[in-house]
């Protein structure tokens, strides 16, 4: 194990520890850090000795903040075109993980986000802790969410994925299991024992056993109490007709969500609707991943992309002009557009349409 690298390698017993390590960027993935999970998951899978994965991030602020947004913007303002090289091999990985057949334990602690989501919950055991801190906030930059993310939220309860794919807004540890985004939830001062206990594991029955002797009741819900009224606001039809109830509930949280949706992408949030409900009709991850790997490259393409990341990441000045403007600017044939098929340049884990 060298500390100097991007993700420490760890073997205990029969378990391979993976630490995400760039802590002071909140352990963001880079293309080296997707290429290094990908073999030591091709290592695993063909070692005998290796009945677990556990996925961990270094340093006590969170799994990972997601992608490195600021090369992205780097690599569009240049008109070069790795970002999709990368999107392309995340996203591979992120269905690599689903099938993955050995248990893979993620440690969702502190924030996980984007990219990070897409290395986590994906797993076939996703712990939670008081400490995490759930989303895909891909609209707040122009973009949508992507690594699976219209998958998952497309498949939790109701429109409660509809409501955060298109706000971005983080959740906590309970309302990540109740949205299927996590199965457990262990308190963060228990972790170090859990991951000593699955080192012991000889046998992959025995992990989801050992996780369950760590859990604890998680905290209150903060999703539970406003159910009702984003079932009804976000079953709409149209981003501007979900503003349109949002604004006239009379509730104040309702409202305040109406107006910070109009601060957002106008863009982004309809294709981010339309890319959320096609991924239900789907049904599974790898044709939602095919489908997010267009709407990235056209995304990649645009304006609000570029500008989103340069009013949030580079210049901090929080306020983005985003092109169109409008919500009644962005023409159905603008969102068409972003799931066209990308001929030779699909993502090709599922059938093109």
């Amino acid at each position: 194990m060298n500390d100097d690298e991007s993700v420490l390698l760890h073997t205990e017993g029969h378990m391979l520890h993976l630490t995400l390590n760039r802590p002071r960027a909140l352990n963001a993935l880079t293309h080296t850090m997707v290429r290094s999970i990908d073999e030591a998951l091709t290592q695993a899978d063909a070692d005998a000795a290796v009945v677990a994965v556990v996925i961990s991030g270094a340093g006590e602020r969170g799994l990972c903040a997601g992608g490195d947004i600021r090369s992205i913007y780097q690599d569009a303002r240049a008109g070069r075109r790795a970002s999709v090289d990368f999107w392309r091999d995340e996203y591979l990985l992120n269905a690599r993980i689903a099938r993955f057949p050995k248990p893979y334990v993620a440690l969702m602690d502190g924030i996980v986000m984007g990219g990070g989501v897409g290395v986590s919950a994906h797993g076939d055991v996703r712990v939670v802790t008081e400490r995490s801190r759930v989303a895909m906030p891909e609209t707040g930059i122009g973009f949508v969410p992507d690594v699976g993310g219209t998958h998952l939220l497309g498949a939790a309860p109701g429109e409660l994925g509809t409501h955060l794919a298109l706000t971005g807004k983080p959740v906590n540890a309970a309302d990540a299991l109740a949205c299927g985004l996590a199965d457990h939830f262990v308190p963060s001062a228990r972790l170090p024992d859990l991951v000593a206990a699955l080192s012991r594991c000889a046998e992959p029955a025995e992990v989801t056993e050992t996780v369950g002797r760590y859990t604890a009741p998680a905290p209150a819900p903060e999703l539970a109490e406003h159910r009702a009224w984003i079932d009804d606001c976000y079953a709409a039809d149209t981003v501007e007709e979900i503003i349109d109830r949002l604004t006239r509930t009379g509730l104040p949280a309702a409202e305040e969500t109406a107006r910070s949706l109009l601060a957002l992408s106008p863009t982004s949030l309809k294709v981010t609707l339309e890319a959320v409900r096609r991924a239900r009709r789907l049904g599974g991850l790898e044709a939602a991943l095919d489908q997010e790997f267009r709407v990235s490259c056209r995304a990649f393409e645009g304006h609000d992309l570029v500008e989103g990341v340069r009013a949030r990441i580079i210049d901090k000045d929080r306020d983005p002009k985003w092109n169109p403007a409008r919500l009644g600017d962005v023409t159905e044939a603008d969102v068409a557009r972003h799931f066209e098929p990308l001929g030779a340049g699909e993502l090709g884990l599922h059938p093109a349409p």
